[in-house]
């Protein structure tokens, strides 16, 4: 009998606390939206990106829109990213291609209310929250000591870059520390492809028709390393001229499986946006009860620093990384 008396008073302690739970404010409203604003939404690692900003944002039932030039162009992301600061969004995610020219627009919307959050390029003279991303000047050592590697340390190396990208620049950085252990290796050009992977294309195959030496080519920026790729494919010189790019696109990964990509370093953008979404969301909502408010806080309660870290993908492992991608694609 007290047995029988308990299953009652459990369960109507259960539904109790349902109705409660149900008669209680949800965190989340429905006015809550976060933007991201990418420098160049056309590209594969972007749009990696934004699958996991939007996986974020329906896991906790918020609101997410991502946006941004199609092509390379920091002036344009610069007024995409002020026209999202006028909608006065709970939150704004930005990877801003030339930081100098972000730094007080980023300033503005945090003064007004809005965090920003810096995604793979930082703006650090900004009063931005946070930066999540990679480690960049490691990034960049790694790809200087692979090429030093495939190199047997000496030659004339090229370098794909776009100049003035924060991110970029502290790539190349790492990339020069490392090449100090290789001292009879020469970076005889610095080539900004804009982005632009036919413009790496068409730098690259001018250097080799005129019959410039080039025993190595590093590419510290996503679409270098197939538009280099290309060109040498194109002359016949694949696998003949070691490549070591950046990031897993379909192109870059399918060069590296015909041999003529040797290596390629790659980020987590996926993770980098999924984590923006939720640090946003727990500033916006003041998880971190180290402070009030975060607008008022001395500091930010949240990390200052986040790093995501990165893989070298080359034919060893290349399989492997596929077919982890493949099974990620199904789940999603």
């Amino acid at each position: 009998m007290k047995q029988a008396t308990w299953k009652v008073s459990a369960t109507v302690l259960l539904a109790a606390v349902g109705i409660f739970s149900s008669c209680q404010k949800s965190l989340h409203e429905e006015t809550e939206r976060y933007i991201f604003l990418a420098s160049n939404t056309s590209l594969p690692y972007w749009q990696e990106a934004k699958a996991g900003f939007i996986d974020a944002a329906r896991g906790i039932g918020v609101k997410a829109e991502f946006t941004g030039p199609e092509t390379y162009s920091p002036q344009e992301e610069l007024e995409a990213f002020q026209k999202a600061v006028a909608q006065h969004p709970s939150g704004i995610a930005v990877s801003p291609a030339r930081p100098e020219i972000f730094n007080d627009a980023i300033n503005d919307a945090v003064k007004s209310g809005v965090p920003v959050i810096c995604v793979d390029s930082d703006a650090p003279e900004s009063h931005r929250i946070l930066f999540i991303g990679t480690d960049n000047y490691q990034a960049g050592v790694i790809s200087g000591k692979r090429m030093g590697e495939l190199m047997h340390g000496k030659g004339q190396l090229v370098v794909i870059t776009i100049p003035g990208q924060l991110n970029v620049d502290e790539r190349v950085r790492g990339l020069t520390e490392a090449l100090k252990r290789y001292p009879e290796i020469k970076i005889i050009r610095t080539l900004d492809d804009k982005g632009d992977a036919r413009s790496a294309n068409d730098q690259v195959s001018a250097l080799l028709e005129a019959k410039e030496k080039v025993e190595g080519i590093v590419c510290v920026e996503a679409t270098g390393g197939p538009g280099a790729a290309e060109a040498l494919h194109r002359l016949n010189l694949g696998g003949k001229i070691p490549i070591v790019a950046m990031d897993n696109a379909p192109e870059t990964l399918d060069f590296i499986a015909d041999g003529v990509i040797a290596a390629t370093v790659v980020q987590k953008p996926y993770t980098m946006a999924f984590y923006t979404l939720r640090f946003l969301d727990d500033l916006h909502h003041n998880i971190v009860h180290e402070f009030k408010d975060w607008k008022t806080a001395p500091v930010s309660p949240l990390p200052t620093r986040v790093d995501t870290g990165t893989a070298v993908i080359d034919a060893s492992n290349l399989a492997d990384y596929r077919a982890a991608e493949a099974t990620s694609r199904q789940q999603l």
